[in-house]
């Protein structure tokens, strides 16, 4: 809206006229003491002078230099300048304390990109029963118009553009809406671990600060970050030897990973030491019990950076709220099954702005919607019109929802459900 773009540019504003002042308080006081640190030394070099002049007036008075006064005076003078050098130096160092090349002034005051825009979707909002296809749908293959296995997708640019992770490809694609072809935007050199290879990706993210992908490279058990300039070739190793299925980038450029081995999901810092995460959901073994997962996939972050995980053998969505030692059931936990309070292999997970969680359920061929608190939800996507295998699931900013089919006898595709 217009009037909160017209409130940030006053802050900004207000923010430079502050800024301002203290450049000139901080440059006023840096005066001031650069003053009393000259007239504090002036004062000690004269005290030193002083004597020597007065010797040298009364050598001069009575006509008796003598040649050792001359150099003992010259060596006391030597010594006065040395002093007077010295004093200039250390000013030096002592006023000029950075360089205005030191301060990196694109970070004193920026916008940041959000990671995640949330959509604000009514409580009671519909969508069409009837999908779009966006892109595959051309039979199962690897040519630009084909899909295979699609598992997660991202819609970014704005909603013109799909991020896809093509699992059995083992390549990233994107698909720009409208268009009848993918574009090949990491790996695609066949299955491999070469650092231009992927092997099996199931989930890839962009994080917009850097602009670039984030991919979890499942089979070869790392998680990767290509680059989205036109020129890249090849990825970066992030973090090595996990076994992940799952990732999630909150607004703070934590990198949140499922481990479908140790049953258990970490959070990065992408500034920090990729090496170590702090534990945020499971890590006590494969179970059932609150504090542990069978099979950890998908994951969400909400605002509150409570840990949304679908947790695909115990047929339930867990969620870890921040600092927690045990998650709580958001969806299903009631054993594998078609009703409405059972979930069948939940994979992707979307929460909006009200808490509301959604749910692919693979399985059970379905969509399905849980307000928070809900102890049954509601389908809202293969009602009507069935869906094979869903498994990826994300959101625009309108609130249209996007499925990846997977099926094994079913289309591989991206669908797009309206809301109306």
């Amino acid at each position: 809206p217009n009037y909160l773009s017209f409130n940030l540019f006053d802050q900004i504003e207000e923010w430079k006229k502050t800024t301002i002042r203290k450049v000139e308080k901080a440059a006023e006081n840096a005066h001031h003491e650069l003053t009393e640190l000259i007239n504090k030394q002036r004062t000690v070099l004269i005290q030193e002078l002083e004597p020597i002049t007065k010797e040298i007036r009364s050598h001069r008075q009575e006509e008796n230099f003598a040649e050792n006064d001359i150099e003992r005076l010259k060596q006391k003078l030597n010594e006065t300048q040395r002093k007077i050098q010295q004093f200039i130096q250390e000013c030096e160092n002592k006023t000029i304390i950075i360089d205005n090349d030191q301060i990196n002034w694109s970070q004193l005051i920026y916008i940041c990109k959000p990671q995640n825009l949330i959509p604000r979707i009514p409580v009671n909002a519909q969508w069409s029963p009837h999908g779009k296809t966006v892109a595959g749908n051309n039979g199962v293959g690897n040519i630009v118009n084909e899909l295979c296995r699609p598992y997660s997708l991202s819609v970014a640019d704005d909603d013109q553009t799909i991020i896809i992770a093509d699992s059995w490809n083992n390549r990233i694609v994107q698909w720009k809406i409208g268009d009848t072809n993918g574009q090949v935007v990491a790996g695609g050199k066949g299955q491999g671990n070469g650092l231009n290879q992927l092997c099996c990706p199931t989930d890839v993210l962009i994080d917009k600060e850097t602009d670039s992908l984030i991919i979890s490279d499942w089979q070869n058990r790392r998680v990767v970050r290509w680059s989205r300039r036109n020129e890249t070739i090849q990825g970066e190793i992030l973090i090595n030897n996990v076994c992940c299925r799952g990732l999630f980038m909150d607004n703070q450029r934590c990198l949140y990973v499922s481990d479908n081995e140790k049953q258990e999901v970490r959070r990065y810092r992408m500034e920090g030491d990729m090496r170590n995460g702090d534990l945020v959901a499971g890590g006590h073994g494969k179970g059932s019990g609150l504090s542990q997962l069978n099979a950890p996939l998908f994951i969400f972050v909400d605002q509150q950076h409570a840990v949304y995980v679908s947790d695909h053998l115990n047929h339930r969505v867990m969620k870890w709220n921040k600092n927690a030692t045990a998650g709580i059931v958001a969806a299903g936990g009631q054993g594998k099954g078609v009703a409405l309070t059972q979930l069948s292999h939940p994979e992707g997970l979307f929460v909006d702005e009200f808490s509301t969680l959604y749910v692919a359920e693979s399985r059970n061929h379905r969509v399905t919607r849980w307000p928070q608190g809900a102890i049954q939800g509601t389908a809202i996507i293969g009602v009507d019109t069935p869906i094979n295998w869903p498994v990826g699931l994300s959101f625009d900013r309108q609130g249209n929802i996007y499925v990846s089919e997977s099926g094994q006898n079913g289309p591989h595709r991206i669908q797009r459900f309206s809301i109306q």
